[in-house]
């Protein structure tokens, strides 16, 4: 896809802003059952499924009906923990169907919904054919590989007026929720600083062409991305441990398919950034300079250390680094931190402060999956939607790419979504597939 015809075709096309289009969904009651199926069976989609099965049975109605993965091994393991948990709940038969490839899966009128938890570079596509298929989206993060496969997938989604929700599931936390109204209502004074910290890669891997699993259909695992020997540290580990397939995979360590923690956790961490500055549906920084290492480790060439930063308009500064996952505020009077299960404050007070009268009070969700499957039946935007999950994500690619130019200062517009004046960064927003895959 090119960047600019896109961007040109689409025009108009976010004006609606976050507003679906009605008419277009069919709004379920809640004694209608949503259907939902997994596509990648791997951690991720595992613990996910187990959410929306244990939704399903609790309080929303929901039934995970359907399976996808290009490893037979890990579908059927995934089919037998669906079997088990509904046969505990006293079924006696139960149905399940598998798909090798998702373009099947999404050809069922049986199916309201998905759950995508793929590699990276499957995001853009199966998002795109998901929300043209009629079918709402549950995206792992980050929400796609490149920018203008994001642009496309707001485009399927507003369009075909389905519902995405990113799996940014801090936005459903009272930790990161508390310090985003701390700093959007100013009870400490103007924000000055963003610091942001993630974790580090680490660790090697021999590049050893192996032979092909016969449980792997590795020509659609690697789909769009190059045609590459098959090695089991580029996939993912195709023996259990502890009883379970769900050993880290080695893609979230190859360039072509993640981008590393730039995405992996930066992701996570720029959102609540963005959230708290309120730039998060349709804006982001408009420069970024960044340094990344990238130590020679075989197979595995993502970054390993990084330093970042990035300028709002507004003057703000947002710093990027390596370390415990985190997000800290610094304002004029005092600083906020958050992470997962804990959050601090200069002036503790604050931490139990609510919102009151014209004050700013975020958005409130307590389960990220279940307020998925509420936003289907309420036909509304979720906590993160995927304009939410665009922007957040476009401030890792950028900053990737500042690294993959050694530290490059890019001047970047986020109301056209281009950089200014800089052609190597605009030919890096496209990202090349391998034929016959392609977004359209």
């Amino acid at each position: 896809m090119n960047r600019r015809n896109f961007l040109k075709k689409s025009a108009g096309a976010g004006a609606a802003g976050l507003m679906i289009q009605s008419g277009l969904l069919s709004n379920p009651s809640k004694n209608e059952t949503l259907q939902v199926a997994l596509i990648g069976s791997g951690r991720m989609g595992n613990g996910n499924m187990d959410q929306a099965l244990a939704l399903g049975v609790k309080s929303h109605n929901v039934r995970v009906v359907a399976l996808c993965d290009v490893d037979s091994k890990r579908v059927e393991y995934t089919k037998g923990r669906v079997n088990q948990f509904y046969k505990e709940q006293g079924e006696q038969a139960v149905s399940i169907a598998t798909y090798e490839d998702y373009r099947d899966l999404l050809k069922s009128d049986k199916i309201d919904a998905v759950i995508v938890a793929t590699p990276d570079n499957w995001h853009g596509l199966q998002g795109v054919d998901a929300a043209r298929a009629g079918k709402h989206i549950y995206m792992q993060k980050p929400l796609t590989y490149g920018i203008s496969e994001g642009q496309a997938l707001i485009d399927a989604v507003r369009k075909n007026g389905v519902i995405l929700q990113t799996g940014s599931q801090q936005r459903s936390s009272v930790y990161f929720r508390q310090v985003v109204n701390i700093v959007r209502n100013n009870w400490l004074g103007a924000l000055k600083e963003i610091q942001v910290e993630v974790p580090t890669d680490k660790g090697t891997m021999e590049d050893i062409p192996m032979e092909v699993p016969a449980n792997l259909n590795y020509d659609l695992w690697l789909g769009p991305c190059p045609e590459a020997p098959y090695t089991e540290g580029r996939v993912h580990p195709h023996e259990m441990v502890d009883g379970k397939y769900w050993g880290r995979p080695g893609w979230l360590q190859v360039e072509r398919y993640c981008r590393g923690m730039i995405t992996g956790w930066g992701t996570h961490m720029y959102d609540i950034a963005q959230w708290a500055m309120g730039t998060d549906k349709d804006s982001g920084p408009i420069e970024y300079t960044s340094t990344g290492i990238f130590p020679k480790r075989g197979l595995w060439d993502v970054h390993t250390a990084y330093y970042g930063e990035a300028f709002y308009e507004n003057g703000v500064k947002m710093i990027s680094r390596n370390g415990e996952p985190g997000v800290r505020f610094i304002m004029e009077n005092g600083w906020a931190y958050c992470a997962r299960g804990k959050f601090d404050c200069s002036d503790r007070q604050l931490l139990r402060r609510q919102p009151k009268g014209n004050e700013v009070s975020v958005y409130y969700s307590e389960d990220h999956m279940a307020d998925f499957f509420e936003a289907i039946r309420e036909n509304r935007d979720p906590a993160c939607p995927v304009e939410v999950g665009h922007r957040s994500n476009t401030i890792c690619v950028l900053h990737h790419l500042s690294m993959k130019l050694g530290g490059r200062k890019i001047h970047w517009d986020p109301k056209r979504e281009l950089p200014i004046n800089d052609n190597d960064v605009e030919a890096m927003l496209d990202i090349p597939m391998r034929k016959p895959w392609r977004i359209s």
